[in-house]
């Protein structure tokens, strides 16, 4: 199987170890929200791991409520979080104003999102080894133009060159959930995405280096 219940379990559970070491790299307040990414993700993945246990006769209740938690971290959250943790990594004036107005997409996007969520629900069906989450709302162009500017285009307006490279890895990410796997994009790009989210320890790690030293 591609992916699956121990996919989903075995990656939450190791993000859930790696999402408390960035957060110990963190030694500035305004860098903890970064380095929570990979923690939230191991959140999700474990919820996902839950989905997958679900599915089948009298679990329906519970399998409803993991895919509507797993809903809110993929359609919710990430568009609001992510640039409003990058925001508060910015120091350029001119970077931290384009940022402003990716968190300001990223908010109406999430609120859109959420709405749909409680006036539809979420349904979630295992077809093809994967999860396919019913959500045509995000699927709408605009949508998800907005939608991918909040959750990677806020990762590529950084000046930081590992949150860019955490931005190049997250978009290809899309695109090859996207063209690979249409029908079950949200469980595929938050899979991949969640993996590459150990890239926040690279600026953390990049962060903490010591300047070099100058030659005489």
């Amino acid at each position: 199987m591609c992916f699956s219940a121990t996919a989903s379990l075995a990656a939450g559970t190791f993000l859930l170890g790696f999402g408390v070491m960035t957060l110990h790299m963190a030694k500035r307040r305004h860098e903890l929200a970064y380095a929570a990414i990979p923690l939230l993700f191991a959140l999700q993945q474990l919820t996902e791991g839950v989905v997958w246990l679900t599915f089948g006769p009298g679990l329906e209740p519970l399998n409803t409520a993991a895919a509507q938690l797993y809903s809110f971290f993929s359609h919710v959250l990430w568009p609001v979080y992510v640039p409003a943790a990058v925001w508060l990594l910015e120091d350029e004036p001119p970077r931290r104003r384009a940022l402003g107005a990716t968190a300001a997409a990223g908010l109406a996007v999430g609120l859109y999102l959420l709405y749909t969520l409680l006036a539809d629900g979420i349904v979630a069906r295992p077809t093809g080894q994967h999860i396919e989450y019913d959500a045509r709302h995000l699927y709408i162009p605009v949508v998800m133009a907005l939608y991918l500017l909040a959750t990677t285009g806020s990762l590529l307006l950084s000046s930081h060159r590992g949150v860019q490279l955490f931005g190049v890895l997250a978009f290809a990410a899309s695109v090859v959930a996207y063209l690979f796997y249409a029908r079950w994009f949200i469980s595929v790009w938050c899979f991949l995405a969640a993996v590459l989210s150990m890239a926040v320890a690279l600026h953390l790690a990049q962060r903490r280096l010591p300047p070099p030293a100058l030659k005489p």
